[in-house]
């Protein structure tokens, strides 16, 4: 996988870190986006760099601030620059009924979860047309999926998201470019961290392994949907959830 280049959203804790380091360990270059600086998440990169002799740099842009990311991505379009795996990971979750979730907050969780992946895709899908080659990779949720109550905000992006995997897929298809989508069960992070205890433990109880998710779990889907073990593979949602 040496000389390949992924290019990862949200990336400093979580499944993202997880993704980052698992990159790294098959041979790929890493660009990596998060918020702003953080010394622990730069210190885990530059590890990664002399251990596997890999290239990384890190992108700071606010996933709110679509200027913000225009202006990160521009050197990268402006050398045309080759990405192979684009991965949309980045999110927020958020749980309420309809009347409980005011439009600020809904608009707030559709600009980080859809709209800014959709304005990175755009711009880093210009570079894999140039190429005729490469893949996308979106994260979704089985919250958009299954429907569950009080996901109006969260699960609605998450489905959205999905959708949009399938849409552009027809798209992209004939630049050799494969889009794709992981639906994750509950997973072992801080956004788990953030539910309440009856409502975690209900998640876990639906899921056949009884269990939460390991962020590596989901991080090994997404090397395989990258890899060209899966050159046949676009315009699909994977369940990584345990079984629900």
């Amino acid at each position: 996988m040496s000389n390949k280049t992924v290019l990862i959203t949200g990336c400093n804790r979580g499944i993202g870190r997880e993704a980052v380091r698992l990159f790294a360990e098959n041979g790929y270059n890493l660009i990596c986006c998060i918020r702003k600086e953080h010394p622990d998440f730069s210190a885990f990169v530059d590890k990664l760099k002399a251990q596997h002799g890999i290239n990384a740099e890190i992108l700071y842009f606010e996933m709110t601030d679509e200027d913000a990311i225009k202006e990160a991505l521009k050197p990268i379009l402006k050398e045309r620059r080759q990405i192979d795996v684009l991965i949309n990971n980045a999110g927020i979750a958020t749980g309420g009924f309809l009347q409980m979730t005011s439009m600020k907050q809904l608009k707030e969780v559709f600009q980080i979860n859809y709209f800014s992946h959709v304005l990175i895709t755009q711009q880093i899908t210009k570079l894999m047309m140039r190429q005729k080659n490469g893949c996308v990779i979106n994260m979704g949720s089985v919250a958009g999926l299954d429907n569950f109550a009080g996901y109006t905000a969260y699960g609605a992006s998450k489905a959205a998201m999905m959708a949009f995997t399938r849409t552009i897929a027809r798209e992209l298809a004939p630049y050799n470019i494969r889009v794709n989508a992981i639906a994750p069960g509950l997973t072992d992070t801080g956004m788990a961290g953030q539910m309440e205890e009856k409502a975690w433990k209900e998640m876990v109880e639906r899921t056949d392994m009884n269990r939460l998710g390991r962020p590596e779990e989901i991080a090994r889907m997404m090397l395989f949907l990258a890899s060209d073990e899966a050159s046949f593979i676009t315009g699909q949602v994977y369940r990584v959830d345990g079984g629900m």
